[in-house]
C-alpha cells in the first residue's frame, strides 16, 4: 500500500490551486421518481431541480448495485460487484457490517495522497473502527455521524461518532422519539468543516440518510395537512429534508467563494425503495407511472437506475440531460484524474473516467456494466449496448432485454435472440472473481431441516435491510 502512494504521488501534474473540491452527496434511497426534476409533483425539491437545471441530469445512472454496503462500496474502491470485496449488506453483531479490507484502496487514500483534505458525514457501513474497514483507515481525516447502517436507522439515536468518539444524545430513545434529530447535527457539521476547509482542496463524501426508513423527521413542514398518512407524511417531509439541507450546503460554497471550484455529484444508493403498490409507492409513485420494472434488491432497471445530478458552475454545461449510462465505480478515475494524478500501474478499476462527458463530451466506452448480489438467493444482471441481460438465481434462466426498445423490461426476448443470450452469458461468466464470501447461490425453501440455517456465505455476518 505505501509504495502504491508514493507512484501515486509521483505521478501527480497539478498544483493545489489546479485541483477542483469534491463533494459526493450520496442518499440514502431516493429514487428518481423522488425528485421534481425527475417528474414528482407532489414532493417539493427546489433545490434539487434548481441544481439539475445548472448542470446535468442523467436518466441512466447506476449505482452499485441495489442495497447499501455493496453499492457504497462500488462507490468507494471503482469495483463493480463481481470483483469489490463487498457484496451484500452483512452485519457484524454487536454493531457495524463486514468491513472493506486492508489491501482494498479507496478513493479517498487516494486522494488524501494527493494533497486532498477528506471527510464523511452521515453514513459509512463499511466497517467499524476496531476494523480494517474505519473510514479513518480508509483515507478520511474526519468522520461524524453513523458508523453502522442499522444503528442509523434511528433518527433520533440515541448516540453518534465525531471521529471514533462515540457522544450521547440525552433525551432520545432510538425509537422515533427525542429531542436532538440526528441529521440536523450532521448538517451543521457538513458546513462547520467546508467552511474550515475552503482554502484547500477537499474531498468530501456527505453520505445523508434520508429519506431511509425508519420514517422520522422532526417537522412535516408544508404536508402537515395533506390529507395522506403519517407515513406518507413524513417521508415528503424527508425527502424535502434532504432538498434543503443539500441547499444550504450549495449556498455555503457560494458564501466561501468556492462554488465555481466544486463539483458536486449527487446520486440515490440504489433505485426505487418500496414496492409500487406499497402506501407509499401508490402515492408517490417512484416508479414514474412504471416506466422502469422492481425496486430495491432486484437486478431491474427501476432497482439500479437511481436520481444523479451533477454541478460545477463553469465547467458542467448547465440545463443539460444526459441519457449514457455510467455507474459508481466510474467515480474513482474521475477523482483521480481531477485531482491531477495518474492512477498507479496495475491499479485495479473497473471505472472509467467520466472528467470528458461531464464537460459535455462523449461518454466513456466501455464491454460492459455488471451488478451482483448476494441476498439470499445470488442474482446477477449485466448490461452491454443496450441490451440488458438478468439472471435471479444461478439455476434460473436468463432473461433478456433491448433497453432501447423496452426500458420497462417488460418482453423477454431470450428464446428469440440465442446469440445475443451467448454473449451476455460470456459476460457474466467473465464479469466475477469468485470469493468464498460470495458463492452463487439459490435460497433454499424453508422447511423444518433448514428454517433459520445460515447460508455460509453470510458467516460471521447476517443480512441487515439497509
Amino acid at each position: 500500500m505505501r509504495a502504491l502512494f508514493c507512484l501515486f504521488l509521483a505521478a501527480g501534474i497539478a498544483t493545489a490551486q489546479d485541483k477542483p473540491n469534491l463533494i459526493f452527496i450520496l442518499s440514502d434511497d431516493v429514487a428518481q421518481g423522488d425528485l421534481g426534476c425527475y417528474g414528482q409533483k407532489l414532493i417539493q425539491t427546489p433545490n434539487l431541480d434548481r441544481m439539475a437545471a445548472e448542470g446535468v441530469r442523467y436518466t441512466q445512472a447506476y449505482a452499485g448495485t441495489s442495497v447499501c454496503a455493496p453499492s457504497r462500496s462500488t462507490l468507494m474502491t471503482g469495483l463493480h460487484t463481481g470483483h469489490c470485496p463487498i457484496r451484500a449488506n452483512r452485519e457484524i453483531q454487536p454493531e457495524g457490517q463486514m468491513p472493506l479490507p486492508e489491501d482494498t484502496p479507496t478513493v479517498a487514500q487516494l486522494l488524501k495522497g494527493a494533497g486532498y483534505a477528506t471527510a464523511v458525514m452521515g453514513k459509512w457501513g463499511m466497517g467499524m473502527f476496531d476494523t480494517t474497514g474505519s473510514p479513518l483507515k480508509k483515507g478520511f481525516d474526519h468522520f461524524y455521524g453513523y458508523n453502522c447502517q442499522r444503528h442509523a436507522h434511528s433518527y433520533f439515536p440515541t448516540y453518534l461518532y465525531n471521529d471514533d468518539q462515540r457522544f450521547d444524545l440525552p433525551g432520545n430513545t432510538g425509537k422515533g422519539v427525542g429531542k436532538t434529530y440526528a441529521q440536523n447535527l450532521i448538517e451543521d457539521e457538513v458546513l462547520r468543516w467546508v467552511r474550515e476547509k475552503k482554502d484547500q482542496p477537499f474531498f468530501l463524501f456527505y453520505a445523508i440518510t434520508l429519506p431511509h426508513g425508519n420514517f422520522e423527521i422532526d417537522d412535516q413542514g408544508i404536508y402537515k395537512d395533506k390529507p395522506w398518512t403519517e407515513t406518507q407524511k413524513n417521508y415528503a417531509a424527508m425527502v424535502s429534508r434532504l432538498d434543503s439541507d443539500i441547499g444550504r450546503l450549495l449556498q455555503t460554497l457560494k458564501d466561501c467563494g468556492i462554488d465555481d471550484r466544486t463539483l458536486v455529484m449527487t446520486a440515490g444508493d440504489n433505485g426505487s425503495s418500496f414496492d409500487p403498490k406499497s402506501e407509499l409507492g401508490e402515492l408517490f409513485d417512484q416508479a414514474m407511472g412504471g416506466q422502469l420494472r422492481g425496486f430495491k434488491r432486484g437486478m431491474y432497471e427501476g432497482a439500479l437506475r437511481q436520481a444523479a445530478i451533477a454541478r460545477w458552475p463553469g465547467v458542467i454545461p448547465a440545463g443539460t440531460v444526459r441519457d449514457e449510462p455510467w455507474a459508481f465505480w466510474d467515480f474513482l478515475p474521475t477523482a483521480v484524474e481531477l485531482s491531477g494524478q495518474k492512477l498507479p500501474e496495475g491499479f485495479q478499476t473497473d471505472g472509467k473516467s467520466l472528467v470528458s462527458f461531464l464537460k459535455g463530451g462523449p461518454a466513456p466506452q466501455r464491454d460492459c456494466f455488471y451488478w451482483e448480489l448476494h441476498e439470499g438467493t445470488s442474482i446477477q444482471a449485466v448490461r452491454f449496448g443496450d441490451w440488458k441481460a438478468v439472471r435471479n438465481g444461478p439455476n434460473q434462466p436468463l432473461e433478456l432485454y433491448d433497453l432501447s426498445k423496452d426500458q420497462g423490461e417488460t418482453r423477454n426476448l431470450a428464446e428469440e435472440m440465442p446469440e445475443i443470450v451467448a454473449m451476455a452469458e460470456k459476460f457474466m461468466k467473465d464479469g466475477r472473481t469468485a470469493d468464498p464470501h460470495w458463492p452463487l447461490v439459490e435460497k433454499k425453501p424453508k422447511t423444518k431441516q433448514n428454517k433459520g440455517k445460515n447460508n455460509p456465505a453470510k458467516k460471521p455476518a447476517k443480512s441487515g435491510n439497509a
